[in-house]
């Protein structure tokens, strides 16, 4: 299939109001597409099916998979391309200043709720979220922000996924959840952000050099009992679009008796880059707490058990750097690590500058 093939297959099958998920890997040129060939919900009983797998934040509530069996699968070859020229309309936003500033003085109060809980004891650290609404134009197509995404994000995975009976999502993900290529194993601990300007070779305070280091630790010992040969590089800089984040690679070998993937899927997700530590304390405290349903941000997606050539992968992502699309206005999902050492109104600002990232992509 040709790439323009594969837009008019999305076109149709928005027209029909059948499911479908195309994404770009980061650094690859190829689009792949799932195309569900009706319109019921397949909800994930077990992780030995096979398909491209979208889960929500809180693991209480079960996944759901576009299934290969019930699905056509393509890909073509992404051509050079300009960003849409359509712009975004901000559509009537009466008294946008004093919004933001009720938001930001929102989030403030829960981050300061967070750094009250840390220094009592509950957790040593929490990820707290907002959500920002964006009026966008009638014509301004999910599928014109997705092109404008892989423009932007070359090496981010970056995803359109649309269930008629769930929603219109998509993103540009930097953070790999877990990739398994035969028995060999991959994940990432991932945190700190700063503004990338020019270059990577940047200082980081001690907020984010130890929130890194409760990531990494969490998630070496935690694999430890599942899998083996467990590895982890050094910490580096990594960017992703115009952020800058902290990142450690970690690798092992599956025994294939213990280290299905659904017990390490059990293991990491949420993982404490998108919840915290202790896991069930500072997921309890952001059902509680941070009083929105973030639905399906900071869960994950990917492919689950899919055939390349013979070879059964599986590579899955945590949703962030998402947005949904709903009733004329993209709802964006952002949010940080509070440790004790936080500054509330720097954690606002971290929040400004991901959604601001994420806009580009509307304009």
């Amino acid at each position: 299939m040709d790439i323009g093939d594969v837009y008019a297959k999305i076109e149709e099958q928005l027209g029909q109001n059948l499911p479908f998920v195309v994404y770009r890997k980061a650094d690859s040129m190829t689009l792949h597409a799932v195309f569900q060939e009706n319109n019921q919900v397949y909800e994930v009983e077990d992780y030995t099916v096979s398909g491209f797998v979208f889960a929500p934040f809180d693991n209480a509530h079960k996944a759901v998979i576009i299934p290969s069996e019930k699905s056509d699968y393509c890909t073509a070859t992404i051509l050079s391309q300009t960003i849409s020229s359509e712009k975004r309309t901000s559509g009537t936003i009466d008294n946008a200043l004093l919004v933001e500033s009720e938001a930001q003085k929102k989030h403030i109060e829960l981050v300061k709720k967070g750094i009250e809980a840390i220094q009592s004891d509950r957790f040593k650290k929490v990820v707290l979220s907002r959500k920002e609404e964006v009026s966008i134009s009638d014509s301004f197509s999910s599928l014109h922000i997705f092109k404008n995404l892989i423009h932007y994000y070359p090496k981010a995975f970056v995803y359109l996924w649309c269930h008629p009976k769930i929603g219109t999502w998509m993103g540009a993900t930097p953070e790999t959840l877990i990739r398994v290529k035969n028995n060999n194993f991959f994940t990432m601990a991932l945190a700190g952000t700063q503004p990338y300007i020019d270059t990577i070779n940047v200082d980081w305070g001690t907020k984010e050099l130890v929130e890194q280091e409760m990531v990494t630790s969490f998630v070496t010992n935690k694999l430890s009992s599942i899998i083996n040969d467990i590895q982890h590089s050094k910490t580096y800089t990594h960017k992703a679009g115009t952020l800058l984040h902290l990142r450690t690679d970690i690798s092992g070998v599956l025994d294939n008796e213990n280290s299905r993937i659904e017990k390490i899927i059990e293991v990491l997700h949420p993982t404490p880059a998108v919840c915290g530590l202790p896991k069930d304390e500072a997921k309890s405290f952001i059902l509680a707490t941070e009083g929105y349903n973030r639905k399906y941000y900071t869960g994950f997606m990917g492919e689950l058990n899919m055939n390349e050539d013979g070879i059964i992968k599986s590579n899955l992502f945590v949703n962030l750097r998402c947005m949904e699309l709903s009733n004329g206005k993209a709802i964006l999902y952002v949010g940080g690590g509070i440790t004790k050492d936080s500054d509330p109104e720097k954690e606002w600002e971290e929040t400004v500058k991901k959604t601001e990232t994420m806009k580009r992509v509307l304009l």
